[in-house]
């Protein structure tokens, strides 16, 4: 069975996949075969570009849209439908996306092309696509009631525009969009300039990404479209450490990285072991007289933000949020605070009518990085991963930087965990047992040759 064919029945069988049958394959005879997810590492274009030289983007467990060329135009088929992404091994949640993922397939195209997207909805319920910071025709920006009738289930509707300027963007619902983008609607658009470019460098590995978040509750696979800040899984491209890839460099490369926000808070997005400066943002291009060395950049909601770095520093380098609870698994938000409670006494009680009772919380949480214990099926540990040192405790929106000096160019096959060089790492410090002798005291000056000695509680005698 293919993969599509299975999540499709699976998609069917929690009941959200009403819209799907009316679209029948006749009906798309003409249209680009829409692709499916072959692999959840990340994958970059299933196509060559059109001949126009440009490096392909890396989306961080995600894959490119293939495209034809007919007549001139560089066409897509992206189809809005019910999908059921692995968050994490185990952990799958029923979403809604396109071509079988959320976030959709990256869209790459090069500056001046002209595009012709068509847009199938099988979803329970009409959709539309905005297309999030494009210059383009009034008609095709995509907003439900006021630019266009809503594309209802089963109908296709496309767009037609000229990617007019080099960048970073996104695509998203602009019809019930609360729900739409809650259940992960969204997807990255990157615009490749056409030429050399006064204010775009040549990098050597350019990686994407988008931030969601999902309000899940333990034991549950749909996501609570209603919340509105309350969320408790927090991933970037709907995948959660420890499944979210690694960015593998090559010692010295140039490296850029695009971020997106479609969630409903900012996130401030840090860097280990690097300085970058953001070269981009959705206006295009940031002049470099306003570009200034950071470890950290701010990423507000509807944002885009593009760093770049030099990866100069070879090792495993953290990258991640840097609000903590956002590199954390599933939590709750009504635990009460135990830290220094003496649960002694209570613990006893309640092994009396539960054997396996655990307290917890009275140090603090950092043994739930390592504890094991049971969960609701379909749950996400709230602190997981495991480096060569131990559980990391981290979740959510967190991947490592790995920088290598054999990474041959163009290999983003994962290294490894680095082996650091021989007293390069902290360490225990052991106070000796047996402490050293004290240094002798320094001399003092010399007394004077007739000078006589004092004796202790004496005088002189003359």
């Amino acid at each position: 069975m293919q993969r599509r064919q299975l999540l499709t029945r699976m998609a069917q069988g929690a009941g959200l996949a009403v819209a799907a049958t009316a679209v029948h394959r006749a009906a798309l005879a003409a249209l680009p075969e829409p692709p499916t997810q072959t692999s959840a590492e990340t994958a970059g274009p299933l196509f060559p570009p059109n001949g126009r030289p440009y490096r392909p983007v890396v989306t961080l467990n995600g894959w490119t849209l293939p495209w034809r060329m007919k007549d001139g135009v560089k066409e897509f088929h992206l189809v809005a439908e019910p999908v059921v992404r692995e968050m994490a091994p185990g952990f799958r949640v029923n979403m809604w996306g396109y071509n079988g993922q959320s976030p959709g397939p990256t869209i790459e195209v090069v500056e001046g092309d002209r595009v012709r997207i068509f847009v199938t909805n099988r979803l329970p319920e009409h959709t539309t696509v905005h297309w999030h910071g494009q210059r383009l025709p009034n008609g095709m920006d995509g907003v439900g009631g006021l630019t266009q009738p809503h594309i209802e289930p089963g109908k296709t509707f496309v767009y037609e525009f000229v990617a007019r300027r080099p960048g970073t963007f996104m695509y998203h619902p602009h019809a019930d969009e609360m729900v739409q983008m809650a259940m992960g609607m969204m997807g990255l658009w990157i615009t490749h300039p056409k030429g050399r470019h006064p204010l775009i460098a040549e990098v050597d590995r350019d990686y994407a990404f988008l931030l969601n978040a999902f309000a899940v509750e333990p034991g549950s696979a749909t996501p609570q479209v209603n919340t509105m800040l309350d969320f408790n899984i927090w991933s970037w491209n709907s995948r959660v450490f420890p499944a979210i890839s690694p960015l593998v460099a090559r010692l010295g490369d140039r490296v850029r990285i695009r971020i997106g926000n479609l969630t409903m808070t900012n996130h401030p997005i840090h860097l280990h072991g690097h300085e970058f400066e953001v070269t981009g943002t959705d206006g295009g291009p940031v002049p470099r007289s306003a570009r200034w060395p950071e470890v950290t950049t701010d990423v507000a909601v509807g944002q885009m933000r593009q760093i770049e770095l030099i990866a100069d520093e070879p090792g495993d380098w953290a990258f991640h949020c840097h609000k903590s609870h956002h590199t954390m698994g599933a939590m709750g938000h009504n635990v009460p605070t135990m830290i220094g409670v003496d649960q002694t006494d209570l613990v006893e009680r309640i092994r009396k009518l539960v054997p396996d009772y655990m307290a917890m919380g009275d140090k603090g949480m950092a043994e739930m990085g390592s504890m094991e214990m049971p969960l609701p099926d379909n749950t996400f540990p709230m602190m997981t991963g495991v480096g060569p040192f131990g559980p990391l405790e981290m979740g959510g929106m967190f991947s490592v930087l790995k920088v290598r000096a054999d990474q041959k160019p163009g290999d983003y096959s994962d290294p490894g965990p680095y082996r650091q060089p021989p007293g390069t790492q902290a360490r225990e410090w052991v106070t000796p047992t047996d402490p050293p002798p004290p240094a002798p005291a320094a001399p003092g000056p010399a007394a004077p040759a007739n000078a006589q000695a004092h004796k202790p509680g004496g005088h002189a005698h003359h």
